[in-house]
């Protein structure tokens, strides 16, 4: 388990037989993206395992955290490795609809 954690933001990794998740809580915004990179980068280059973002506990998110999300997602796109996020909390999925990236994040989590 990988843990980054500051005043605002959190982020969790729990592996699992095949997959990790990540557990994010908080503030997702450009003064946390280093810690979320931090975190995520040895993780996004395994293509051998499932990659879930979880959101429930997420309370924010700003540019700078959906970017990171995206060159994960064409990161793991182009390995042909599995990317999900679950568990949005209703406004950041409505944040998702509104920029129109949730149809990529939804269309990658019915593919696992």
């Amino acid at each position: 388990m990988n843990t980054k954690t500051n005043d605002k933001f959190n982020a969790t990794t729990k592996m699992s037989e095949g997959g990790s998740t990540v557990y994010l809580s908080g503030e997702l915004d450009l003064s946390v993206a280093p810690d979320f990179r931090l975190v995520m980068e040895p993780l996004v280059g395994n293509s051998e395992i499932d990659l879930i973002v979880n959101m429930k506990e997420l309370t924010y998110i700003d540019s700078t955290g959906i970017g990171i999300l995206l060159s994960i997602l064409k990161a793991r796109h182009g390995m042909k490795a599995n990317f999900a996020v679950e568990e949005v909390p209703a406004q950041i999925q409505k944040l998702f609809d509104m920029t129109g990236i949730a149809k990529f994040f939804q269309a990658q989590k019915n593919s696992q």
